[in-house]
Parts: structure tokens; sequence; C-alpha cells
């Protein structure tokens, strides 16, 4: 059974195994640096589909998929699916998951989502409350534009903090695996919701930052812990500004990130040649390389021990609108493989 060390940190004693993973982008993801780490992409933005947020919902049931396929069990075997998306009412979740005819917890943790759903789906495969369970989030630089900022015919500039979208979708199969050949998720940190007063929705990096090193401190002081003692440190989409943040925030407890952190939101493009901002964004930026590029190098011998944490923007279109100040929340997960 799962048990608590410290203030915030969760043990997962059980070890529940990453068995499944399964990865979907889009074009512009996929000629980026990791382009060939992803299961699968398209060159049309709607994936087949007649509007961009069906498309959205696309990519979530083909990772899902994907997930399903490599872990070698049936959908009917899912006790529990967590999924989230930055849609309203997180309709690309719902709408892309139903077909699969599995018990649905919706989540909305904005960008921190694939770490939130990947760490309730472990603490349940932990105590036994499911059997298998799954997490999977995506997002679409698209249908994200029409939400939060402008359609993209207004053609409205962007700032230099500003990020890109990304649309792409990741999906894990969590269970306990017997063989113990597979990476397993050892501790769970939650994050509060933190809010320094960041009011420019085109910084999402500096609303994220604070959130990214409370967890992180967090953590440290609950499992006695430094930077020095994983193979990487990942955040979920702070980009060039947040990291910058981040390594700042981090100086001031003590710890020096810079030689062990990487963010996902500097690795999915090319930022000298893709002109994305700051970096990448959305639900689907972390998801979609944590289920690739990172279990690529667990299962390849590379990685040993991490630390995943998404990072979440909670703002609407509403609370922007009305000058309010844009909370941040971060949630962490322990990954190991033996």
């Amino acid at each position: 059974m799962a048990k608590r060390v410290g203030n915030r940190t969760i043990i997962l004693q059980n070890h529940p195994h990453i068995t499944g993973y399964g990865s979907v982008v889009g074009k512009k993801e996929h000629e980026g640096p990791l382009g060939k780490e992803f299961d699968s992409f398209s060159v049309d933005s709607r994936f087949g589909e007649k509007t961009f947020e069906k498309a959205e919902s696309r990519l979530q049931m083909l990772a899902a998929q994907k997930a399903i396929e490599r872990a070698d069990v049936r959908k009917n075997e899912i006790d529990l699916i967590f999924a989230g998306d930055l849609l309203n009412q997180c309709i690309g979740s719902s709408f892309g998951l139903r077909e699969l005819g599995v018990p649905f917890l919706g989540l909305y943790g904005a960008c921190s989502t694939m770490a939130l759903g990947t760490a309730l789906a472990s603490i349940m495969v932990d105590c036994g409350a499911a059997k298998i369970a799954a997490a999977v989030t995506s997002s679409h630089f698209c249908s994200a534009e029409r939400q939060y900022r402008f359609p993209l015919e207004y053609g409205s500039q962007r700032t230099p903090t500003s990020q890109w979208t990304v649309t792409g979708s990741g999906a894990l199969v969590i269970q306990i695996d017997e063989n113990g050949s597979s990476p397993y998720i050892e501790k769970v940190t939650f994050g509060e919701i933190t809010d320094l007063g960041v009011t420019d929705s085109n910084n999402m990096g500096a609303a994220m930052a604070p959130s990214a090193a409370s967890t992180l401190k967090h953590f440290f002081h609950d499992t006695s812990t430094g930077p020095e003692d994983y193979d990487v440190i990942y955040t979920g989409d702070l980009g060039s500004v947040g990291t910058q943040l981040l390594y700042e925030l981090m100086d001031d407890e003590g710890y020096n990130l810079r030689c062990h952190h990487s963010d996902c939101g500097l690795m999915m493009f090319d930022m000298k040649k893709q002109n994305v901002g700051a970096g990448g964004s959305g639900c689907g930026c972390s998801a979609s390389i944590l289920a690739s590029f990172i279990m690529h190098r667990f299962m390849e011998g590379d990685f040993h021990n991490i630390l995943f944490m998404s990072t979440g923007a909670l703002l609407s279109p509403t609370s922007t609108q009305q000058g309010e100040s844009i909370p941040g929340v971060s949630h962490l997960i322990n990954i190991k493989k033996d």
C-alpha cells in the first residue's frame, strides 16, 4: 500500500508499471528534433475530421489505442481511464474516448494534466482499486488558438514570450508487472496552486514557473534528495522564459538545476528554425514526449531514475478578459527502472 513521506509525497510500494505507451503528433511537431520518436503523425491538421476539435479527439483515441496495443491488453480489461485536455468541458477527451467503453474520469489540470492523470492512475493500481488503468491527454494548436486567443484567420501577431501549443497526444497504460521489466512509478507529489500575480496570457512560462519550483522544493525536502540524484528532471512546457525563472527560484532554495534539467517545451521544436516563440506548450507537449522519447530512453537503458513534472496555467478566456492573474499548478511523478 502507498504511504506518505514528508508533507506531500506519496510512495507507491507495489510499483505500478508503465506497460504501454503511445504518441501521436502533427506535422510541425514531426518536423522538430524529436520527430522520429513519435508513433505516428499527420500532415493534415484535421486528422481526417471536419473540425480541429474533432481532430483533437481523434488524437486521443489514436494514442490510447497504441498504448493499449503496446501493453498487450484488451480495451475491456482497462478498469479506469484518466483523461483531460484544454478545451471547454474537456470535450477533446470525452468525445474522443467515448467509443472505448471504459470507465472515464475526466480531469482538468491545464498543461499539468499528464502528470496528474498518471499519478492518479498509478495510485489506483497501487492500492488495488484498479488492475489496469490508463492516462491520456492532448492539445491542438488550432483548437487552443480559437479558444484562448484568436482564430487563425485573424492573423494576430505573437509576442516573444508566447508559446506554441503542441498538436499531439500521449497515452500510458499502467499495471503491476510481475516480470518487473518496464519502468514504474515510485513516488508522486501533488502540487499546490501558486499565484505570483502574472496577468499576461502570452507569458504562461512566468505563470507556471513558481508552481514548478514549489512542487520540486517540497519533493526534495520530503525525500531528502537533490537534483544530482536523478538522471534528468523534466518539466512540462515552461519554455525559455519559464525555465530561466525556475532556475532562479530554485537557486534561492539552494538547488542548482542547470545540469540536471530539460524542459519539454524546449525539446519539442527547433527553437531557431521553427518560429515558436518561447517554445512549445499544451497538454500534448509533455504527454507526447513522455510517451515517446522518455519511454524509449528507459527501454534502451539510458534512464533509471527521473522526475517528470507537468506544469499548468489555470487560466480561462473569461478570467483573463476580466484582468485576473494566472494561477499555476505542477504535479510530479518519480519514474524508475531497475
